[in-house]
């Protein structure tokens, strides 16, 4: 018992501590004499989170990779990820940063950074090119780097002047200084080869078939009439079309139940403005930021119409998760919505008398929600398969071990 105790006290004082392992791997399975290439992970909130894309995407790759045979670290922040669901055989590292819009993403970046090239990997995975300023510290020590560059950042109109030129450098040093990058859209890589003259690698964004069990609403949802609602799945920020959105859901919510689900994650004019319409008009509900996938995969099966706002990232998770779960889609009119959707979803401008009009146009014909769903479920089990995602990024970091 007083082991046991023991051990506990040691895992609080590993949470609390910055820099150090909040967990650690098992065994190795390897015979003796082998070693595990051992790869970091840097950029993201930690693992498991269910902040973004970022972190989706981590919490499928991790485990793949420990699959295939590497030793796995993921930087994280204090208080950002959760025990729940993780993975015994992931290394779970906390730094510390300035937890501030502008300065978290590079202060957090900067302090794995550092605590990565102390410990040497064979290899990193950097999520965000803003983090590319930290790149020459690592091919100082040689290690050798991945960067996914995420989307045109410095065109997210969230960001002021200052944060802009701060990414669009970031992007520069990416450029000059990462081994490898890689798009998650097509798009996306021809805007590095054609601004930045480098030639990044294709890997996007996949998607989990839901089970059985996301096939009925979840109780908190009851009320909801199947194929009745309208949901909307954001962070919220202007570049999600989130503003226009609103406007529209006010007139959509005067024959259709609406559903928000999102943040901006820091409050601010859109999450008041959300929170304000949900409380004068009971045909809308907000709910906020959801960490339960399974309530989130039942929303989206039983959706009438799912719209799709984000204006400047490349292949959106959320986007190929909706179609995965068979969701008919009305989307922002992009060339990355339209790349990842193709025929199978209906593409509008953001402006909020027409948002409203396809997505009451589309909950009004049954038989063509049908259709999109089925084609959309369809293309995303073609095109968006975590296991090919996973082996993608797999085989690159790999190549990189020289």
């Amino acid at each position: 018992m007083i082991r046991q105790q023991q051990q506990q006290q040691q895992q609080q004082q590993q949470q609390q501590q910055p820099g150090r392992a909040v967990s650690a791997a098992v065994a190795d399975p390897l015979g003796p004499g082998e070693r595990r290439p051992r790869v970091a992970i840097i950029g993201t909130r930690g693992y498991p989170s269910h902040y973004g894309g970022f972190e989706t995407a981590v919490r499928r790759l991790a485990p793949a990779l420990a699959d295939a045979g590497w030793d796995v670290t993921v930087y994280g922040r204090p208080g950002a990820t959760t025990a729940d669901g993780a993975d015994p055989r992931i290394v779970r590292r906390e730094t510390r940063g300035l937890e501030t819009r502008s300065l978290s993403t590079l202060t957090y970046g900067f302090t794995a950074t550092a605590d990565a090239v102390r410990r040497r990997p064979d290899v990193v995975l950097v999520m965000n090119c803003a983090n590319g300023f930290w790149l020459p510290l690592l091919r100082w020590r040689g290690v050798p780097t991945l960067v996914n560059v995420d989307g045109i950042e410095w065109e997210r109109a969230k960001w002021g002047r200052l944060a802009r030129a701060v990414f669009r450098a970031g992007a520069v040093a990416t450029a000059r200084w990462a081994d490898r990058i890689v798009c998650d859209a097509r798009e996306i890589e021809r805007r590095w080869r054609d601004e930045f003259g480098v030639e990044g690698v294709f890997v996007p964004y996949g998607a989990d078939a839901p089970d059985a069990s996301t096939a009925e609403l979840a109780e908190a949802d009851s009320a909801l009439v199947p194929g009745g609602y309208v949901l909307f799945v954001a962070r919220l920020v202007p570049e999600n079309t989130v503003a226009e959105f609103v406007a529209a859901a006010e007139l959509i919510a005067r024959r259709h139940p609406v559903v928000i689900v999102g943040t901006s994650g820091y409050g601010g004019a859109l999450d008041e403005r959300v929170a304000d319409l949900a409380a004068r008009s009971p045909n809308v509900e907000h709910l906020g930021h959801l960490r339960d996938d399974r309530r989130l995969f039942a929303l989206w099966r039983n959706a009438g119409v799912y719209f799709h706002g984000h204006s400047v990232g490349g292949t959106n998770p959320a986007l190929v998760q909706a179609m995965t779960c068979g969701a008919p889609v009305v989307a922002r009119d992009t060339v990355y919505n339209r790349e990842v959707l193709g025929e199978t979803g209906v593409f509008v401008a953001p402006e909020p008398g027409e948002i409203a009009r396809a997505v009451v146009g589309l909950l009004d014909d049954p038989t063509r929600r049908a259709d999109l769903g089925a084609a959309a479920r369809r293309r995303a089990r073609r095109h968006y398969a975590w296991s090919d995602v996973c082996a993608a990024y797999e085989s690159r970091l790999r190549e990189l071990l020289g």
